[in-house]
Parts: C-alpha cells; structure tokens; sequence
C-alpha cells in the first residue's frame, strides 16, 4: 500500500537562545572590527544569507565568501558570483584550500584600501586589520578557520551548534578574525528557504519531519538534477511522483524491513546523508534561472 505523503506541512523554525547571545556579542565587538566577513555555502547562497546580519553590520564593509565551493554546482555558483557582485564584493573558495587565507587577506586589503592609506598617512606604517566572521549554522567556518592557520583551532562537526562563543584568530600577519557561532534568525519567512537549510544541516535535526525534507529534497532534485538522481539510486524517472520515487529509491537500495516492506524512516535518514555527504553529486539548491 502506498504511504501518504504531503509536501511541507510542517513550518520550521529554529531559534535558540544561545543564537540571541551570540548576536548581542557580535554587536558588542563591531565596534572592534574594519569589516565583516560574511560566510555563506556555496551550494545555498541565497538562502545561507542571514538577513540579520545585513542590519547588524550598516556603515561597516563587507565581504561575502561562498564555501563549498568544490561542492556546488560550478555553472550555478559562477551565475550567483555574477549576481552577488552587483551589490557586494563576493568569493567562492574551498573551504580546505589552504590558499584561501591569501585570497581574503588579499580581498580585505583591497576593500580597506582607503583606511589603510590613511593610516599611513598618519604615520601608522602597518595597521592590523580586524575582521568580523559570521555566518549561519554549519556554513563552514571552523573548517575554513582550520585550513588557513593550518592547525586545529576551532572545532569542526557536520552539525549545527557547535561553536559556543567568540574568539580572536591571528590567521596573517596583516588580519585577524573574530570567529563567531552560526546565527540564524527569529522567523523563516520563506519556508523553502528552511528547507533547503534543512537538508544541509543548518538546522538542528531534533526539530525536523524528516519526510517532509526528503519529499522537497526528491522533488528539487527531479526537477534540477535527474540524471544526478537516476545515477546515484540506480533508477528511471518515469513516474514524476514524489512517494513513487522514494519506493523506488529504497527497493532500488533495499532499505527494506525485515519482511520486505519499505523502512521509510532508514530511507529518509539514508537521503538526508546522501545529501548531506554529496554523495549524490554538485548540487545548488538554490537555483538561478
């Protein structure tokens, strides 16, 4: 018998209060830095943007890094560099390129370039420069933080929440960073947008129906990436219905009960993992037409 399935019946919201303390810090120590570093995944770029952070930040620069990069679609995240640049200066790095830290030193010195002649002018010969390191849950900044100081400072898991606090990283000569825990916000005004959080882990599973994001994962992919589904789960996309996709996904892997009946919750955990671990291939889940 088919199972009933409905698509996002479920709204997400996810706000805990260690997000509340991490964003009054941040406005605490701005007053510290010359310019924020705003970190967003490559694969999401639209929807790892944190509206907060836009409000936070008014007067001071900003540089946008899309992470991931190695793990995004290349021809989306060349279209959403075109689009981001029109209003802020953006990169996409890899997030474990151990060049990367020349890349945003190089970025920051370009961006604060007027600051720094006026401090030598002033007789400053050479001015650390300070830079605020934000981002949402999971985006990538411990692992990045890692790769350019080339030791293990700051703790890396594949989940939100575990970064706590705020800490000073000299990571050049020129520029240190102000690491900070990922920040959502208050309210998800744009459901897919939670979604699509979801699927990557930026939201905290404890929280989730995890079929309701298997359902929108299999439908964005059916309709983007099809030959990424059919080649991974070994399937023909015939029938564009979403539960007959997942039946087929799980005969196709045997994600089955003992009995043979389909063990959907193995199946959603398993596609979530997929997702997750990019074994299905180079998604963006935010697309652009």
């Amino acid at each position: 018998m088919e199972k009933e399935m409905q698509k996002q019946t479920v709204n997400i919201n996810w706000y805990p209060g260690h997000m509340e303390k991490a964003k009054r810090q941040m406005q605490e120590q701005l007053k510290l830095v010359d310019i924020i570093i705003e970190l967003r995944d490559a694969r999401m770029p639209f929807s790892s943007a944190n509206p907060l952070l836009k409000s936070l930040g008014q007067g001071k620069p900003r540089l946008i890094v899309l992470t991931k990069k190695d793990l995004s679609d290349e021809t989306m995240t060349d279209k959403w560099l075109r689009v981001l640049n029109e209003e802020t200066k953006t990169i996409a790095i890899n997030s474990f390129d151990k060049n990367a830290s020349n890349q945003i030193v190089n970025e920051v010195k370009e961006i604060l370039k007027a600051k720094i002649e006026r401090a030598k002018a002033r007789g400053i010969r050479k001015k650390m420069l300070r830079a605020l390191v934000c981002g949402i849950p999971n985006v990538g900044k411990s692992t990045l933080i890692n790769a350019i100081t080339k030791k293990k400072t700051a703790k890396v898991e594949n989940r939100p929440g575990v970064t706590k606090s705020l800490q000073w990283i000299r990571i050049h000569e020129d520029l240190e960073l102000l690491d900070t825990p990922g920040v959502l916000w208050p309210k998800f005004e744009d459901q897919d947008v939670a979604y699509r959080l979801a699927l990557l882990a930026s939201i905290s599973d404890r929280i989730l129906d995890k079929e309701a994001i298997t359902i929108f994962g299999l439908d964005y992919l059916k309709n983007y990436y099809p030959e990424l589904l059919e080649k991974r789960y070994d399937i023909k996309i015939e029938d564009k219905r979403v539960i007959k996709l997942i039946d087929e996904i799980a005969l196709s892997k045997k994600w089955l009960k003992s009995g043979g009946e389909i063990d959907y919750d193995k199946t959603y955990d398993m596609f979530l993992a997929d997702v997750r671990n990019n074994n299905i291939g180079k998604i963006t889940w935010d697309y652009v037409e």
